[in-house]
This record gives structure tokens, sequence and C-alpha cells, in this order.
């Protein structure tokens, strides 16, 4: 079951919209709460509308007061009116609405049935009500209901979802387009770091950098994100994350990490891909061997090396759980330097995509758009997770830091 969450200004918008479904007998309402339904199976559009504003202060604290949610189970799972209804009141419980004034509607219009459920964001005082991490808790609880009800899982509905997901292609051109809706098809992914968030996007032909800069004398920090070709070079003008919406923004990314790292300790989404993987590494001599078994799991892996074809960063990507994970996160074994030893005699298949990535300086991106980034705080996305970046990798950008310094001095 897939969950989707709008937030907007206008509840007569939202309501007029499912209310005019139900009355064109393209829909039934299921459930109210703290709204008056005559029960005729009809809508009054304009008393719903009176109702909720009971509920809404003259004074409200958030610009966006109304959250329209549709609840889209697979089709193939076949459910009564009763457990929808059941379903959705469980759903708004879980995500902290219980108590808030709401309508559920099921709409069946289009064969695959699904519910919306309208409902208000503020309180009694008009404050906004903790909406901390609403998506990833939404996906959360979707899940919890998935297995309540024996509902076919998310997971399977991400296959076909991650067929829709295709890298960039240079020759189709809007370019912007193509990178726009990849990285936020990638949010739901679980990553931690800046890294772990680069080699996922590696797979699909787009690179992101941290950048700083300084417009009308204020300093800042954001994102750049690029389309790269085939082999990973940078091709076309980079593109600010503004371009794309705070979703995949500076600020959006330090949440997102906390919130994946929460929810793979919490729900051990490592486990699986730890097992997948060395169980690889046993059965495999090669490095193309190993990819290529992987793959077969549905895990992409990303490897970083030197120009010599040593190993110093690998990151793999579950598919299937949603989680990307540099090795050492998966213990001293799966490290870069244990994949190195275990490839002594590196082998390259051409033919297996086998995706490598190179240490590169960030590079400096000067703006004077007023439209700038996020001003900078005291989050450094390239600042050094520990915990999840192998030894060696470290090593190696230590070593390259030394060499670019003494590069530096002889210059002067």
């Amino acid at each position: 079951m897939v969950a989707k969450i709008s937030i907007g200004t206008s509840l007569y918008g939202a309501l007029a919209y499912n209310g005019e479904k139900i009355n064109e007998e393209k829909g039934k309402l299921l459930v109210t709460n703290k709204i008056f339904d005559e029960g005729t199976g009809k809508v009054d559009i304009h008393r719903a509308v009176e109702d909720f504003k009971c509920y809404m202060p003259l004074q409200m604290r958030t610009e966006k007061p109304v959250i329209h949610i549709s609840l889209n189970p697979h089709p193939d799972d076949k459910l009564t009116d009763g457990e929808l209804a059941n379903i959705a009141q469980e759903y708004m419980d879980k995500l902290g609405y219980g108590n808030q004034p709401y309508m559920v509607y099921k709409h069946e219009d289009i064969d695959r049935h699904h519910l919306h459920i309208v409902s208000i964001r503020v309180d009694e005082t008009g404050k906004c009500l903790n909406n901390a991490y609403n998506f990833q808790r939404s996906k959360a609880i979707t899940r919890e209901l998935e297995q309540e009800y024996g509902l076919h899982t998310a997971e399977r509905q991400r296959e076909t979802k991650q067929e829709s997901v295709k890298r960039v292609n240079l020759s189709d051109g809007d370019i912007k387009k193509q990178v726009g809706n990849i990285t936020k098809s990638l949010m739901r992914y679980h990553f931690q770091s800046l890294g772990e968030y680069r080699a996922l996007l590696s797979l699909y032909n787009v690179s992101v950098e941290e950048v700083k800069g300084e417009v009308r004398g204020r300093e800042y920090q954001g994102l750049v994100y690029s389309a790269t070709d085939d082999k990973g070079n940078k091709a076309g003008n980079p593109f600010k994350s503004s371009c794309f919406g705070k979703t995949v923004g500076y600020e959006a990314l330090e949440k997102h990490f906390a919130f994946s790292k929460e929810q793979i300790r919490e729900k051990k989404l490592a486990t699986r891909t730890k097992n997948a993987v060395t169980t690889a590494l046993r059965q495999t001599t090669s490095r193309a061997e190993f990819i290529a078994a992987l793959k077969t799991k549905g895990i992409d892996t990303v490897l970083r090396e030197t120009d010599a074809g040593r190993i110093y960063g690998a990151t793999f990507i579950d598919h299937n759980t949603g989680c990307v994970l540099n090795g050492s996160r998966l213990g001293k074994e799966l490290s870069a330097n244990a994949l190195q030893e275990h490839f002594a005699s590196p082998l390259v298949d051409a033919r297996l995509p086998i995706l490598t990535l190179t240490h590169e300086p960030t590079p400096q991106f000067e703006s004077t758009s007023q439209q700038n980034e996020i001003p900078g705080g005291g989050l450094d996305l390239l600042s050094f997770d520990t915990q999840g970046m192998d030894s060696d990798e470290e090593a190696f950008i230590r070593q390259m830091k030394r060499k670019k310094k003494k590069k530096e001095q002889r210059k002067m």
C-alpha cells in the first residue's frame, strides 16, 4: 500500500474534489470524524466546510492548514468497505491525527479503488501539529498495516516503480527534467551520508556536490546536481537543488540522513544486505562475478577505485529493502580493504555494469541569483562519517589532501 501526503491552503478545494466524486456516484463516503454525515450517501460540501472551520481558529501559525492523503492498496488486494474504513482510521491514529476532524472517501472511478482523506493540520490554538518526518512515518505505518491486513507489500510495487526510474539519457534532451525526476524518485531510499546518496545517484547518471558561496554578503551552503555520461563524466550545466524543490535540498537531506539511520537501526534493515553480500563474496573470486551475483539478488554495487585499480570505497544499493550502505557499515570483513584483499588480482569484465568512481575535489559554485540555497549552518554534508566510511577510503582521501597541500607549497 502506498500513501501520498499533500498539504495546502484550500479546504474547500480538497472537500469539493472528493465530495463531487461521491455525489456523482463515483465513490463512497466511508468514515467521518467530528464532521456531520447525514447518511444519505451524498456529501453536503458547504456543510462540511463549515464543520471543519469550527476547528480552525482565525489566527493560525501555518500557511498550509489542510492535509490531503491518498491511500492506495495494491490492485490485487480485495478489501471490503469496512476493512478500508478500519485501515483509514488506524492510519490516522498512528499518524497522530486520530483526534482531528477528517473525512474518508473511497474513489471508484478507476479500476484501482483507493482512499482519500481530508483533515486539518492545526490544533484549537492554531498551532501546526507535529509533522516531523511525516512522510517517513507514513511509510512505516503502511508497512504495519500491510502486515496486519495481509496486504501486498510496497516492496512488490517497488519492482514496477524501479523500472520507471530511468538513468539520464543525454540524447533525450530536457536534462533538467530528467535529473529532477530522478532525484525526487530516489528519496524513498534510506541513506545516511552524502557519499551513499552520491553512489545511489550514480546508478542513474546523476552526481551531487556540496557547494558554498556568498550572495549579497550572506554565506550559504547548498547542493548542486549534474547529469553525467555513462563513464561518470559531468555533462552540461549544473542545477541548484532549489530547481527541484526543497525535498532534495540541503536541509531535507540532513533530516533524511537522521531518519534513515533510525529506520535502519530499529528495523535491522541492513541484515538482509549483509547476508547477501557475505554469501556472494564467499562464492566468487573476481569483482565481475561478485557484482553479477549481487545483481541477481537486486543489489547494485558501486566501487570507488584509484587510477591503479585499487578499491578504496564500496557501496551497496539494496533495491529490496531500499537501503544504501557503505561496506564498512556492514562490517570490517566487507570494507573496501577487505574487498581489495579478496580480489587480489582485479578482474573487470567490461560487459558487466561495474561502476567505479574516482575522488574529485568539490567544485566551487558561485551564484549571484537572489534565489540562494539554504544558509550555512552547523551541518557539513561532506564531513566524514567514520561509522560508514571504509578505513582505507578515509586514508586515501587524507593522502590526496597531503599531496594537494605539498603541491600548493611548492608553488609558493
